[in-house]
């Protein structure tokens, strides 16, 4: 039995893998530095000092274009670490906040899972390390506390061979306290639960499209309540524009409702049901045949790409109102509203994101101004991926904007 330690770069053995490099009875061990494509060989019997003493010669500074190589490069560097041997392989967390290090647990999950069958990586093991995870609160499988001897080792290791590290501007890889773990944790995942928890990572690009329904606005309790609770307050401050039932199928009365950013048509199918005609727009181009399917035969809907920067150039038709709901978080523009074709903006954002991006916009402004705020959903914490995670969903609160020149 050998040990094969996939990590981003060689201080990564160290800070979230110590307990296995040097807690097995001083057994053979391999490291691939993925961003080198290199593998480090620990002979068994080598003692702990001269293993971090090996680790510690492969730090280097940051550079440009550190990047997991790919399941592809990794399967190869398996089987060749593995050699035939039964073996355990130990990597990042496929949500590990460091976008980087979240890729390479994925990329190894998805190597190990291609070479299953082969006879280098037959019965191998994998488990991820918890690594660094401000956001979610992820269930553990194995935990390994370190005596004051591995602290010590650890702290001597950053101080001696990281010391630029602890410097690093750039926050994928400075090295702070909460990144040398005391104690190390690590977790079992099956293949669903893996590309849930590196979707729910990602930002608005095709990696957060790489499962459905990534925020789980399917399934959720509390995002149940935030899209109901959105729905009806659109229902109630625009009833003129839809059937005014709650429960029609038809078009409305002549208005139309432009949803930006619909995702995968969660608030769309609300508003459609509540008699809405609707533009629901998705420029991502994984997100939106998602939503044309979820959609087909509404009445009163229909689906585009248009971002809100294409939104505001067009010369369409006046709309009741546009739905800027949960998507100003990416640093849009917030002037291009001015030219949205509307009087009325409803806008939903967790209480930071809106204290943060849309209050002094909006105190500067003199083409909007706030005419109701509601709590839509307080915060909540909740489970996600199956149970193997937790976290705080932050609360959404609307803000109703009216143009004061309309």
């Amino acid at each position: 039995m050998i040990d094969i330690v996939v990590v981003l770069r060689a201080e990564d053995a160290v800070l979230d893998f110590l307990s296995v490099l040097t807690d097995d009875g001083g057994g053979e061990a391999r490291v691939i530095l993925a961003d080198r494509a290199e593998t480090l060989i620990l002979g068994a019997g080598m003692a702990a000092p001269e293993r971090l003493a090996l680790i510690a010669s492969r730090v280097r500074p940051v550079t440009d274009g550190i990047a997991s190589p790919g399941p592809e490069v990794l399967a190869t560097l398996l089987r060749q670490a593995a050699a035939g041997r039964h073996c355990r392989i130990w990597t990042h967390s496929p949500a590990d906040n460091r976008r980087s290090r979240g890729r390479l647990g994925r990329d190894t999950a998805l190597a190990h899972a291609a070479d299953a069958e082969d006879a280098d990586l037959a019965g191998a093991e994998l488990r991820h390390a918890v690594g660094y995870s401000p956001y979610l609160q992820i269930l553990s499988d194995l935990d390994r506390p370190l005596g004051r001897e591995h602290i010590a080792a650890k702290l001597e290791f950053v101080n001696g061979s990281c010391g630029q590290l602890l410097a690093e501007a750039d926050p994928e890889f400075v090295v702070q306290t909460p990144r040398v773990p005391a104690i190390e944790r690590f977790f079992d995942t099956d293949p669903d639960q893996r590309e849930r928890l590196f979707a729910l990572l990602a930002s608005l690009d095709d990696e957060a499209a790489s499962v459905v329904d990534p925020w789980e606005f399917g399934s959720s309790p509390y995002e149940a309540r935030r899209l109901d609770a959105t729905a009806a307050w659109v229902r109630e401050r625009c009833a003129g524009a839809g059937s005014g039932s709650g429960s029609g199928s038809g078009s409305g009365s002549g208005g139309t409702l432009v949803e930006v950013g619909a995702c995968e048509g969660a608030l769309t199918h609300r508003l459609a049901t509540a008699g809405f005609t609707v533009r629901a727009t998705e420029p991502n181009a994984v997100f939106r045949p998602r939503l044309t399917a979820a959609l087909a035969g509404t009445d009163g809907v229909t689906v585009d790409g248009a971002d809100l920067a294409e939104l505001a150039k067009e010369d369409a038709p006046r709309a009741t109102a546009h739905l800027l709901i949960e998507m100003l978080y990416y640093g849009q523009d917030l002037a291009l509203l001015d030219d949205l074709a509307t009087d009325l903006v409803f806008v939903a954002l967790e209480p930071d994101a809106l204290a943060s991006r849309v209050r002094p916009w909006l105190e500067r402004s003199a083409t909007w101004r706030a005419d109701e705020e509601i709590v839509l959903v307080p915060p909540q914490l909740e489970t996600v991926c199956a149970g193997r995670a937790y976290l705080s969903k932050r609360g959404s609160v609307g803000l109703l904007l009216r143009r004061t020149n309309g």
